[in-house]
């Protein structure tokens, strides 16, 4: 069972093999998931929530298992796994899924939305986008996290980027 409380920086890799899967109508899209990338809290400067809670970073404060999806480079919805517990605000962006390397193309390619923000994402509830575990953690390797320039270096130069080897 996938422990969405976790810290994002320690769910980030727990999700690399997991299934995300994407329900159209009676058909079930799974994709394995093979790279993630962490953001914590506040006081990572690469974290959208850096400056504190607003109407778009709402979500990262809520209770691990939620989606946090937004609207990147106006073209772009972007699927978060939110982390950790609530008041603190944390996620796991989702970069790549089966055939798709690059986190808008993923959610362009099953149609993910900013209509998803904050669904459950743990099966718990009925939903149309869900996360299944796996028995074990693939191997993976780490790097720094990507598209962050804004961020402050040593939050840039954190491995906080994880794919499957």
């Amino acid at each position: 069972m996938i422990d969405f409380s976790l810290p994002a920086p320690e769910l980030a890799p727990r999700l690399l093999g997991c299934v995300l899967c994407k329900k159209d109508g009676d058909t079930v899209r799974r994709l394995v998931i093979n790279e993630t990338e962490a953001y914590f809290g506040e006081e990572d400067t690469a974290c959208h929530a850096h400056k504190g809670k607003t109407q778009r970073t709402e979500p990262m404060y809520e209770h691990g298992g939620i989606a946090y999806i937004y609207l990147c480079y106006g073209m772009y919805d972007m699927l978060n796994v939110v982390s950790g517990n609530v008041g603190h605000p944390e996620a796991v962006l989702i970069r790549g899924a089966g055939e798709y390397n690059g986190p808008g193309k993923l959610t362009k390619a099953l149609g993910i939305t900013r209509a998803q923000n904050k669904c459950d994402l743990t099966g718990a509830t009925p939903s149309e986008l869900w996360i299944e575990d796996r028995e074990e953690i693939p191997e993976y390797k780490t790097s720094p996290r990507v598209g962050i320039a804004y961020a402050e270096k040593a939050d840039r130069e954190r491995l906080w980027r994880y794919k499957i080897k």
